[in-house]
Formats: structure tokens, sequence, C-alpha cells
């Protein structure tokens, strides 16, 4: 029997980070109370009027650019006409014939090398309201409906299918993920459903160029239900062609817990929904000087930017992905590392200590009040001068992130300055090789690692304030070498 190919395309949902709905002034904030964040817009009362979101269009043009598409400068409303509870007009404003952008393409490395992901589309559209199901006594016999969510701004990123297995399906949608945070118009918070990802998945026998019958996951929340997904979808859909069967073009939902696909409903197709021009809104039109605007505010990508934290600091390819995790990491690490006159230490800091004590605190660097850059840069440098050593340098970070007071402060008042005075540390090295006679012992028999022991006896007589390399060399220069 032949080998088959699975063939793989994504349709991304993300949530645009306006304050408002896209056609009405509700709040998009998330977890309100049920059903507070709706007018007669956005639950489709007869007579109300839309307005479109200019912000809406601002974030999705910003989108559009940033995967390299063609920006239209006509494009139109429809009415897509299907019927939910959760709908409460009956059809959903969306664009169809005529998208906002359309012929871009994301490229990134795959499981088999260098990979270019063609984007057919990027429209903009309305989201639903939400059924619930549970948490009422007799959710057995009624649904709930809750409308906050009706309306909020939503962009649809459509691949072309040039996706060829499941991995890099998962990959491709981290990386769509990641810019979409990067430019700032999405919050990228899978868990609380403002990005999501459907995934149309066919087989056809390995060399074949016909498309096989496609089926389509819905509603993927995580890099790793897509991937499980669609590894599921392709090894269903293989084993069924391999045994005579034929594959039925449905929409199915991924079961995590059970670790497989349900059929969900027959898929519909465009004609279905009875597509015609949204007769309230006028058309969308981009004149030639507000495209040239937002293309020229269009910021650095995480994938230029990473090559050049390396051509233009040194850094390590790893340290430069650390760092572009985010737009404002990144800033934050060149400015720290203007300050502070090197690159790779403010690297250093930023990987380790400040982002450990985010964690921590469940903080963002965005919203980080009390750790300039320049306060970082700050401390690097006394670390440098010699003023003070790396491990009283992790306290003062430490007060510095709790306070917000200057490093330099912090040293001078509470006489955390290095002890580099050769007299002074010298005083302690020999009161510590008195003291330590078993350990100075070992080492004058050839124990190498005691030495460690012995100038860690040193740092901690000196409140931790020695100079530990001074410290290391007057230790080594008292004992003479080891096993003499």
């Amino acid at each position: 029997m032949p080998d088959f190919e699975p063939v793989i395309g994504l349709e991304i949902h993300a949530q645009l980070l306006t304050r408002s709905k896209i056609f009405c002034g509700c709040s998009t904030a998330f977890g309100a109370a049920p059903n507070t964040h709706i007018c007669p817009v956005c639950i489709g009362l007869p007579g109300a009027l839309p307005v479109l979101n200019r912000a809406a269009v601002d974030y999705a043009i910003r989108a559009g650019l940033a995967f390299g598409c063609e920006i239209q400068p006509h494009s139109i409303f429809a009415r897509k006409n299907y019927f939910y509870p959760d709908l409460p007009k009956g059809y959903q404003i969306s664009q169809y014939e005529l998208p906002i952008a359309v012929g871009g393409a994301l490229e990134f490395p795959g499981e088999g090398g260098p990979l270019r992901v063609g984007i057919t589309r990027v429209h903009m559209e309305e989201d639903a309201g939400k059924s619930v199901h549970e948490g009422f006594a007799d959710v057995d016999r009624k649904s709930y409906v809750d409308y906050n969510r009706s309306g909020v701004p939503l962009i649809e990123i459509v691949s072309e299918p040039d996706l060829r297995s499941a991995p890099d399906a998962a990959e491709f949608f981290s990386r769509l993920r990641g810019i979409l945070v990067w430019l700032g118009v999405n919050d990228g918070n899978m868990e609380e459903g403002s990005l999501r990802c459907d995934a149309n998945v066919s087989v056809r026998p390995a060399g074949a160029t016909a498309l096989g019958t496609k089926v389509e996951i819905k509603n993927l929340n995580s890099f790793r239900f897509v991937q499980k997904a669609i590894e599921y979808e392709v090894a269903r859909q293989s084993a069924l062609v391999r045994e005579g069967g034929r594959v039925v073009q449905e929409t199915r939902l991924w079961d995590a817990g059970a670790g497989c696909t349900e059929s969900m409903r027959s898929k519909e197709e465009a004609h279905d929904y009875r597509y015609f021009p949204e007769p309230d809104l006028p058309p969308l039109r981009i004149s030639d000087v507000d495209l040239a605007r937002w293309t020229s505010e269009l910021p650095e990508l995480p994938d230029a930017m990473r090559e050049r934290l390396v051509a233009q600091y040194g850094l390590p390819a790893y340290d430069a992905g650390v760092l572009t995790q985010s737009a404002a990491l990144a800033g934050f690490f060149e400015r720290t590392a203007a300050a502070a006159a090197n690159p790779k230490a403010a690297s250093n800091w930023i990987m380790g200590e400040l982002l450990r004590l985010l964690r921590a605190s469940d903080g963002d660097v965005a919203a980080l009040a009390t750790v300039t850059p320049d306060a970082l840069g700050a401390l690097i440098r006394l670390v440098d001068a010699g003023t003070i050593n790396g491990s009283t340098a992790k306290k003062v970070f430490e007060t510095m992130f709790a306070s917000g007071r200057a490093p330099d402060e912090i040293v001078a008042t509470e006489g955390l300055a290095q002890v580099s005075d050769e007299g002074a540390v010298l005083a302690i090295v020999r009161d510590v090789i008195a003291r330590e006679s078993d350990a100075v012992a070992q080492y004058r028999k050839g124990k190498q690692a005691a030495i460690g022991f012995l100038t860690g006896q040193v740092m901690k007589a000196a409140r931790g304030k020695a100079n530990p390399k001074l410290a290391g060399s007057l230790l080594a220069r008292e004992l003479g070498p080891p096993g003499a």
C-alpha cells in the first residue's frame, strides 16, 4: 500500500487588542460578569447600526504588513449567514471576496529544512458570543449564552496548504503567535480564547499532486493540541483510505482527554453561508498616504532582530532567542547594554536574575517600574569596576527590584563595597588558614578541591565583600601548590 503525505493548512483567529469592540463602544475586557459588556449593536437589536473601529483597522494592517501581505486599497465587509444561539443577529460580519490583506508568507526552519508557508489572506471579522454548558444546576436541560464576546474584533489569518507535518504546523502557529504578540496586536492568551487555530487536514498518496478530501479541526488552543490533533487526524485518514474507505468532508473537534478527534458537523461550503455585502458598512478604503505611514511605523520583526543582536552585540544565538521573546524585553536589553557598555553582562543579568524575579512575581518587563535599564546598567558597571563582586551584586539587585532604589545608593548606605585592600584580605586569609587546619591538610595532600572550601570561608568571614579573585590568589600564595 502507498505511503500517505499529509497536506495541512491553518486558519488562525486572533483577537485584536482594542479596548472596544469592532462595531460598537462596548468593552473587550475578559472576565466580566456575563452579559455586562453588551449593547443593541453587539446583540443585534433591530435598527442598531455598526460603526467600524479605526484601531482594529490599524492592527489588522500592521499584521498584514508583518506577514508581507499586499494591503488592498479597497475591501468590503460581508454578512456570513448562519445560525447559532451565540450569534444573535443570525449572521456574522466578516470579509469574504475582498479582504483587507492578501498574499503574504512566513518563513521558518522546519523539520526538513527552511520552510516558506504562504498566507492566502488576512481578513477582519467580529467574534460570536459564547454558549455556556456548565456552572448552572439545570444545564442538563438548558444552555446559557454570554454575549460579552459578541462583536470582539478578530483577524483571521488563512495559510496556504503548504505544511506537510504536524510539528511544522505547530511551529508555524507558534511563530505566527510570536509576531502578533511582538506587534502588540494580540495578547497571545490561548487559555482565554484570544488566539485560536483551526487546522485543515487531508492526505494523499506520496508523490501525488491532487489534494485529498480535507477535514477541519476546530478551536485548537495550544501548540501541543495542534500537533496532537493533526497527528491523530493524519493517522485516521491514512488508515481509512488504506482500508478502502472514503474521507468525508466535515468539521471535527479535538478531545484532549480521549486523545482523538470527533465529528461535529458536515463541513459548510462558501455558498452555504450566502455571503452578501454588508449594507450598513461602507467599503473600507486605504489611501497611499495612510499605507505609507503604517509601513514606516512597522517595527523590526523578531527574526531580523535576533540576527542583528548576534551581529551587533556578539551575543550567542541562544541569548538572542531568549531576549526576543517580546519587543519589550528586547528593548530593555538594548537600553541596558548601552548603559552598561557590556552587552554580554546585560544579557546574562536579564536572562538570569531579571527573568527569575519577574517569573516569581508574575510580572512582565513591560510593566516593570522598579528596575530601569539605566539602573541595571549602573549595577553592571559597579561589578565591572570591582566596586562590588558578583555575589553582592545579586543581593543589591534584589533590593533594587523590591524597592526601586539606585544601586550605588544601596551599596553606599549598606556598606557593601568590595574589599580589595590586600592587607585587609590577607588578614582574613591567614585567620581562615589557622582555623581550618583539616582543609589545609587535605589541600597539602593534593586535594585541589579544598581550596574552594577555603575561599568560601574567606568570603563568609568577609561577609561576602572580599574580592574573590584576590582572596583566591592570596590563599594560593600562603598555602603554596597543592601536595607540596
